[in-house]
Order: C-alpha cells, then structure tokens, then sequence
C-alpha cells in the first residue's frame, strides 16, 4: 500500500471532500474487480477503498493529519468519535499516563474499560443495474451481524445471576507489577488475563449466547436507494452494525453503491448517451424514428441531411440529480449512419442516375465515391 492515502487518490492535502469524492468515483470505476481483471487490480481497489474511508470523514483525516497511520488503524475506523474509542492506539497513551498519574488518571481508565462501548460499523457492497442507479427505489439485502443478546440482555451472565467484579484487578481492567531497581521503581501495565480487561467476571454464561453478551443474527433490511447515485456512492444505515458491548449503541452499516454496465447505454455524469444507426437515406431525407431512453421509447425527428456523428439532445430525459430528482440531465444520441457494402442492381442503377445529375465521377468504386463526396 502507497505511504499516503492523498496518493493512492491522487488528490492535494488541502482537496475538498467533493474533489476526494470525485478521486474516488473515478478510481473504483477502474479497478474495480468486475471491470478490472489485472493483477493487483483488487489489492489495488481495496487501497482506493481504505483511503476514501478514512479522508471521507472530516474525523479520521483529522487523525490521519495529525498522528498518520497510527492515527486511524485498530478500533480509529469511520465512525469512531473519540479517544476512548481508539482500540490500542488509545492504550499507548493510557499505559504510558497510568504509570506517573496515580489514581486520577487510572479512574479515567477503569470508567473507559467498564462503560458503554461502541459497536463496529459494517460494510456492505451492493451491485445495481443501470436503470435502479438512475430511477432508484426500493432494494432488500441480507446482511450478518451482532445483535444484543435478547435472553441476558447483553450481560453475557445467565437470567437471575450478574458478572462480579474481577478479583485479580478489582474491576480495573488491568494488573500493575512494580519492578525496584538500583534506579528507582518501575510500573508495568498490562491487560488483566482473567477478565481480558472488562473488570468484569461471569461465573454463570448464558447458554444462548456463551457469555459473549451478542449472537451473530442474519437478517433482511429494506432500504431506499436515492435516484441518481452512481459508482462509489455510499449510504449510511444507522445502527445496523454491530451490537455494542455493555450498553453500548450499535454502529452503522454503510453500503457501497455499484452499477452493472448496461449493453445500450452509458452514462457521463447525470447525461446518458447512446447511439442510434439510421442509413444513408434517412440522413440524406431525413425521417422520424422512435429510439429507446430510460423511461421508455420516444420518437426522435432526423433532419434531411444529418452528418455522421451529429449528437442529438433529448432534454430531461437523463439521470436525475442526486438530491435534488426533480433535476435532470439529458440524453444525448450519436447518428450513426449505415453505408451499404453491397446494393442491388436496381439500387445501383439509381445511385449513378443520381451521381451523373450531381456531376459525380463513378466508376470501380463508384458508390463509394459518390457517398464519400456525399458526406464530406
């Protein structure tokens, strides 16, 4: 992985969380692992992934700004809020104050240890075909997770007992050995191994849950998927991440939005853009003809002597503005025009009737000729 997550999107220091978002969209589109059948394109996708999720959140980059690495791995992912919920990075400071603070310091550690804790946030990849990305509505997933433990209510103790406090660290979570040497004495501190740190101890488990307080639970969810979203957006289902740990609230699930290529259209920001083949007649009269868009076929005018590559507009018929769907791109249509390899006699006798009117040099390659002098 490259030493800076500013590289691995391509974007300044100082980018804006649009310019990051706009990194990041252009990124996924290309490595990622349906598009992208490269070696290393995963690894490299995954890596796109991690410095999104940590220069997204005004947080984590703050951390990510002032600490590094260090700063967001272990428990620092999106949605941590604050000190108390850095995992071992947190630890660090705490084992280094606890040895000089007394009990000032070492109370604050105890409470951290003992209260609520905050669930893991969950992540969710998601895959839409075009038209739900553009109109959006309503999609069921499946997803896995840790929910409370409804027979102990979390306690991880079995219905009519309760955890006691830890003999080994008095419920502080941590054992201090004192070592005295011809220099004075020396603290270490360390995770107390009886109670892996809770300062709690359940000498009756729960028999539907083992004492662990939370059962893995697969469940279905409904969720609304906005009109318009495209590669790379992410929505954000509060609480439905994992169950937290003594009284703690749940974190939240955050899915990653990506859309299936679609054989007829495309998609440039809110435009669409397709192609339309019409032959040499209709561009030379000009016709009517009905052409297929994302809310269904519409009839779109030729004008007599349309060019090859002439692009059309169809107005508002595009992919509605995330967040504001009252809003909509257009749909832009290439005229691809259909010169004929091979005519028929009766064709061809007519093409040099009208090439000798028009002054048009034939001959071996006649058609070709007058249809090249044609479209120039």
């Amino acid at each position: 992985m490259a030493s800076d997550y500013y590289e691995i999107l391509g974007v300044s220091r100082d980018a804006d969380k649009e310019e990051i978002k706009q990194a990041y969209r252009r990124l996924a589109r290309k490595y990622h692992p349906d598009v992208n059948k490269e070696p290393g394109a995963e690894e490299r996708f995954k890596e796109i992934n991690r410095a999104y999720e940590i220069l997204s959140e005004s947080d984590t980059r703050e951390r990510y700004n002032r600490f590094g690495e260090a700063g967001v791995s272990g428990g620092a992912g999106v949605g941590f809020q604050d000190m108390g919920d850095m995992g071992g990075f947190a630890d660090i400071f705490e084992s280094i104050f606890s040895g000089f603070a007394g009990s000032g310091v070492g109370g604050q550690t105890q409470r951290r240890r003992s209260g609520p804790v905050r669930g893991d946030d969950l992540r969710l990849d998601l895959k839409l075909d075009f038209r739900e990305a553009v109109f959006g509505g309503e999609k069921e997933i499946r997803i896995s997770h840790l929910e409370t433990c409804e027979v102990c209510s979390g306690s991880g103790a079995k219905p009519g007992t309760r955890p006691r406090t830890c003999a080994t660290c008095t419920g502080s979570g941590q054992v201090r050995r004192v070592t005295r040497t011809p220099f004075g004495s020396f603290t270490q501190v360390s995770t107390c191994p009886t109670c892996n740190g809770t300062g709690m101890v359940i000498e009756d488990k729960c028999d539907a849950c083992d004492g662990k307080g939370t059962n893995q639970v697969t469940k279905k969810l409904k969720i609304t998927i906005p009109a318009g979203v495209d590669n790379g957006t992410r929505l954000r289902i509060s609480q439905e991440g994992d169950a937290g740990q003594r009284s703690g609230p749940p974190g939240d699930l955050y899915v990653y939005l990506f859309v299936n290529e679609d054989e007829e259209f495309h998609r440039d920001g809110i435009n669409v853009i397709s192609e339309i083949k019409v032959s040499y007649l209709q561009a030379i009269l000009g016709c009517r003809l009905e052409v297929n868009t994302v809310d269904g076929p519409v009839e779109l005018i030729i004008p007599a002597g349309t060019q090859p590559n002439t692009v059309m507009k169809l107005e508002n018929r595009g992919v509605p503005r995330l967040g504001n769907p009252v809003s909509r791109g257009d749909h832009m249509l290439t005229v691809l025009i259909d010169i004929p390899t091979k005519i028929i006699p009766e064709e061809r006798e007519l093409l040099e009737k009208l090439a000798k009117i028009k002054g048009d040099r034939t001959g071996k390659g006649g058609l070709e000729g007058f249809l090249g002098n044609l479209f120039k």
